[in-house]
């Protein structure tokens, strides 16, 4: 499901999570325009002009952190903020995705682009330029606490900057970042008074991934609604706990919009309607069935939260100190990470929910005592096949692994800087951990997808409804049908792609439009 545009136009408006998507993930370019070149220069006039007083400011004529009582000479400046982005590139471990790096780079460009930092015209424009050349500095999983900014990963992206440390050009070749901008054509920075730290103090490692894990969720979301349905048709459940008049006493958003889904996504279903008589005996659906729509909404009503949260930040400029619109160059706590941290930790939270209860319908199905006359595992010829048994193992791995994830990471500190920042967020460590969760949902997903799509194959002659019939072919295009066990894993891969590039959401939508 791709969001790509041609360019996406940096500074004056605040950028969307859709955009900062289409710039990350698929490679977009950024426009500065004339009115952010002058913005930048009004900044950085002001900057100037206090590095020449005589009062000390801190960052542009001090040290940082707890060194910043020490008085830095004028001819000491250049050298001030080279040091700082040199001993602050101090990450460890592996390389974080392209996609985050990006994100990050954008969104400290968007700050930069603002004219409250105080850096020069040039910088902005060179880190405008490795973002269009798809030149992306290596960043290492460890080194952000989450407060005065993700300090480390944005060091090392204004290391390269520099000239220094080491990139991926734009065929993700390693390469010296000194060479890779001199075949980009991209001439390096010379940092002056404040630049070093308007460069690496900002929250946008966390925030550019919370934009992505949020715009990954609001279509895991959709497909959650949709594997719920064609697992209540599989078991021969029912759809009139969805009724709309049941979900108003509750009034719930969330819960509405699930809810809705499930209701377009049965709508006229043959398995449905076999057993709505007054012969049937079933009295109430198992929870996993039955309370499909207050979780999976509930997990909406905390991905709206996770929204608001994202546009408010993606609508800030976050820099310590920071200049002013009439001129005062101020210290400040913006950089702070908790209020993104926070939301990230929720997400993780409704996450894992989500994943728990989309594994427990899948064991329902393959569960002989209570999948309504489905085979054992739903197995070819039980004993000798094995059906989708391991595939449920798999799903209650991630699901455990999950569980573990939601454990907040916003919770912990750590002090540091000889206590001068004596409490921090974590919220890059919170991103990190979402991260794993969105991959693991989108897999638990997918084989709850690959299970129910299997039963309803075996409810035959009975067909499943328009919405969740147009899912299934979608699914047998790519993975075939009931039959002897054959090579699993690769089955369980390709129905994670479809889920992940909105092949899913979008079979079911070419049927009826979903919340």
């Amino acid at each position: 499901m791709s969001t790509a545009v041609a360019s996406v136009a940096v500074g004056g408006a605040p950028l969307t999570p859709a955009q900062v998507l289409s710039v990350a993930r698929d490679g977009a370019r950024v426009v500065l325009s004339e009115e952010t070149r002058k913005a930048v220069r009004h900044g950085r006039e002001q900057v100037e002009a206090l590095a020449r007083g005589e009062v000390p400011a801190y960052g542009v004529s001090t040290g940082f952190g707890a060194l910043a009582t020490r008085h830095i000479a004028p001819d000491l400046r250049a050298r001030l903020q080279r040091s700082l982005i040199r001993s602050h590139a101090a990450g460890a471990g592996p390389e974080v995705e392209r996609e985050v790096v990006r994100a990050l780079m954008l969104l400290r460009l968007r700050t930069l682009a603002s004219g409250n930092t105080g850096v020069e015209v040039a910088t902005v424009e060179t880190l405008a330029a490795l973002l269009n050349a798809q030149i992306t500095p290596v960043v290492h999983e460890y080194g952000s606490l989450g407060c005065s900014g993700d300090l480390a990963p944005l060091s090392h992206v204004a290391l390269a900057l520099m000239g220094e440390g080491r990139v991926r050009d734009a065929d993700g070749e390693l390469k010296d970042a000194q060479e890779a901008l001199a075949a980009a054509g991209v001439q390096p920075v010379e940092l002056g008074a404040k630049e070093g730290l308007a460069l690496i103090n900002g929250t946008d490692g966390m925030l550019g991934m919370l934009a992505m894990a949020c715009m990954d969720l609001e279509r895991l979301l959709k497909v959650a609604d949709i594997t719920a349905a064609m697992s209540v048709e599989a078991l021969l459940g029912t759809d009139r706990v969805f009724a709309e008049e049941l979900q108003r006493l509750r009034p719930h958003p969330g819960q509405a919009a699930s809810a809705a889904n499930l209701r377009a996504m049965l709508a006229d279903s043959p398995i449905v309607a076999s057993h709505r008589g007054p012969d049937c005996n079933r009295v109430q659906d198992a929870y996993s069935l039955r309370c499909a729509p207050q979780v999976a909404g509930a997990a909406r009503d905390t991905l709206s939260h996770a929204l608001l949260v994202a546009g408010r930040e993606l609508d800030s400029v976050i820099d310590n100190p920071v200049v002013l619109d009439d001129g005062r160059v101020e210290s400040n706590g913006n950089f702070h990470g908790a209020p993104v941290a926070y939301v990230l930790d929720f997400l993780a939270v409704a996450v894992a929910d989500t994943a728990s209860i989309a594994e427990r319908r899948t064991d329902r199905m393959l569960d002989v005592s209570r999948s309504h006359g489905l085979p054992a595992f739903l197995a070819d010829d039980p004993g000798v096949d094995s059906g989708h048994m391991i595939a449920q193992y798999t799903q209650a791995a991630i699901v455990s692994e999950l569980k573990r994830l939601a454990v907040p990471a916003s919770v912990d500190s750590i002090p540091s800087s000889a206590m001068q920042e004596d409490h921090v967020s974590m919220g890059w460590s919170a991103a990190r951990k979402l991260r794993r969760a969105v991959d693991g949902l989108t897999n638990v997903l997918a084989v709850e997808l690959l299970t129910a799509a299997r039963a309803l194959d075996l409810r035959s002659p009975l067909e499943p409804g328009p919405a969740t019939g147009a899912v299934l072919r979608t699914v047998r295009e790519k993975v075939g049908g009931p039959g002897p066990d054959r090579y699993l894993a690769p089955e369980i891969a390709a129905v994670a792609a479809l889920v992940a590039d909105g092949s899913v959401v979008a079979a079911a939508e070419s049927v009826t439009p979903l919340a």
